[in-house]
């Protein structure tokens, strides 16, 4: 029996590291999933939403390095892929959605579930395909594959399941990937950048995701010009463990003295990072040089002295035996000095933490990071888990952090730890998750875990609101409002639903709850932590417009009769307000 172009995509897809598929079936993508049951070689992973599967599978992809497929049936199907896609277009997972479509002879026809995949996905992904003609489907197919493993990103197929069924043409479905090209500047812009660095008395890094390969190159150049390395929260997971020279984060969840040092620098390197909150970096009294492999991100963030485009870990192994090493180390030794202070005062809350109810996050996420074994693998959903993450979850060699850092959408900690979970069978997978964002997307899906018996353990920051849109509020000046909302006993609904649940509201109890959780290997995790809803969480540098924000917000709150609030968050923040 000859193929059918759904069997020839499979067998790319597996020849291409393909190890898993996350969707939902559905009529318009029947033949595909059918196809995908006969090659046998991939997994199948259905989902109760096809949004969760993806942003199970962009966790997957980021950390293996290899491509998954996410799949969701025509018209409602494909759109609830389209958030995950922007996430893993910006987080750089390589993903290939198969989209159903429908049947190639009424495209165009306003069919029911019909839309245009070219304009719906613009925005989302690097490489869009129609698959109308079985002719095509080799060269569409490899061009999916290709652009979303070398250029890091997602890709689309739609496939009408006409198309799908019909009869493949008799051609070759080899496939050949070439490695990623190895890129760096030009001698001569080496050369110019060797003498800016040799000629500036002190020297900051601050490093994003492009550290990831050449994070030992990157440490060595630190200690080298005996400069102070800050870096982005994408960064945080390669340059902070093991590195003598880290002196934390900048931005709104900033924490030590990493705005100091890049701001008080005479030059200062931005290595692989696109950090987007252009009002922490430095203006014209510090010289700048930019280096990414991406030239898009070259200088739109701040203006620049020199901008290069390369790879970080074969730039950088080039620049070290050209760089003259650095003997004052004062600078370094302030800045140190500065990260060291501002960690005595996150220490607040996780120290007296045993003795304060409600629970404090922070000393909930410390505990966290304490008990996790040292190969354990972090998810947080954005919002204020994203803080607790970058200040409390400290990384490792062995360590991985993962988030929606560069696209910010709600509920993803749940469906990331459970793709790595797959993905990486026997490792911790723990998913810090806000109340919001796990009744938003990982309530339903959990089910999902229960039925497969994945030992993902979800905290849930139980505090009955949309914490950091609150804190956004306050910081714009604004009375808060139309965040709080009411929880059930997550705990008790997990049980309910086969998984595992621990319920913890005593301070005293989190240590024994949280090691239970990860104890636990039967199945999936729900921790219900009852945490305090005044807690907050100021960065080690505050712009004047946030501090003005949160001045002109409580005197709003006091004016509207909320006094007892605003006390109260005063009250519960000692050395943060």
């Amino acid at each position: 029996m000859s193929k059918k172009v759904a069997d020839v995509l499979w067998e790319m897809l597996a020849k291409a590291g393909v190890k898993r598929c996350y969707g939902i079936a559905g009529d318009a993508l029947n033949p595909v999933v059918d196809a995908l049951r006969r090659n046998g070689t991939i997994e199948f992973v259905p989902v109760r939403h096809e949004e969760y599967g993806a942003f199970a599978a962009i966790a997957e992809a980021y950390f293996t390095g290899n491509p998954v497929v996410v799949c969701g049936t025509a018209g409602p199907g494909v759109v609830h892929l389209f958030n995950a896609l922007m996430d893993a277009r910006k987080e750089g997972a390589p993903i290939i959605a198969i989209a159903g479509d429908v049947e190639s002879s009424i495209i165009d026809t306003s069919a029911l579930e019909e839309m245009n995949p070219y304009k719906f996905f613009e925005a989302a992904s690097l490489y869009t395909a129609r698959l109308v003609n079985p002719e095509q489907a080799r060269a569409v197919i490899g061009t999916a594959i290709r652009t979303a493993v070398l250029e890091k990103g997602p890709t689309v197929l739609a496939i009408p399941g006409d198309v799908a069924s019909a009869d493949a043409p008799d051609q070759p479905t080899d496939l050949t990937i070439a490695a990623p090209a190895v890129v760096r500047p030009s001698d001569t812009d080496l050369e110019k950048l060797v003498r800016m660095i040799d000629e500036a008395k002190t020297v900051a890094i601050f490093g994003g995701d492009g550290c990831r390969e050449g994070r030992d190159q990157v440490v060595e150049l630190a200690r080298k010009l005996k400069a102070p390395v800050g870096y982005a929260f994408r960064g945080k997971q390669w340059l902070e463990h093991d590195n003598p020279n880290a002196v934390g984060m900048t931005g709104l969840i900033g924490y030590g003295g990493a705005y100091n040092a890049i701001n008080e620098a005479d030059l200062l390197l931005m290595l692989g990072t696109d950090f987007p909150f252009s009002e922490f970096l430095p203006g014209a009294s510090v010289k700048k040089v930019q280096i990414d492999k991406n030239p898009k991100h070259i200088g739109r963030r701040t203006a620049l002295d020199l901008g290069l485009v390369g790879d970080i870990k074969s730039t950088v192994s080039a620049l070290l035996p050209a760089v003259k090493a650095k003997t004052d180390g004062t600078f370094l030794a302030k800045q140190l000095a500065h990260t060291e202070s501002f960690h005595q005062l996150l220490q607040h809350y996780v120290e007296k933490g045993p003795a304060i109810k409600p629970i404090r996050p922070e000393f909930l996420a410390a505990t966290l990071s304490e008990l996790a074994s040292d190969d354990a693998m972090f998810f947080a959903d954005t919002g204020t888990a994203c803080i607790w993450l970058a200040r409390h979850i400290h990384g490792g060699k062995n360590r991985r952090l993962f988030g929606s850092f560069s696209w910010a959408s709600m509920a993803n900690a749940a469906p990331n730890a459970f793709g790595c979970a797959l993905a990486y069978p026997g490792r911790q997978c723990i998913a810090l998750c806000g109340d919001g964002g796990f009744t938003m997307l990982g309530l339903g899906d959990l089910l999902t875990q229960v039925e497969r018996r994945t030992p993902v353990v979800q905290v849930i920051l139980n505090n009955e609101k949309f914490d950091f849109v609150h804190i956004e509020q306050q910081e714009a000046g604004f009375i808060p409002f139309g965040v709080e909302f009411k929880n059930p006993n997550f705990a008790k609904v997990a049980e309910a639903m086969g998984a595992k649940g621990i319920r913890i509201e005593e301070p005293e109890d989190v240590r024994e709850g949280l090691a239970e959780a990860l104890a636990y290997k039967d199945g999936p995790v729900v921790v219900d932590a009852v945490v305090d809803p005044f807690a907050l969480a100021m960065p080690s540098h505050s712009p004047f417009h946030t501090v003005k924000g949160f001045t002109l917000s409580f005197a709003k709150q006091v004016l509207s009769g909320r006094l007892d609030t605003v006390i109260k968050e005063m009250g519960r923040n000692v050395g943060i307000v």
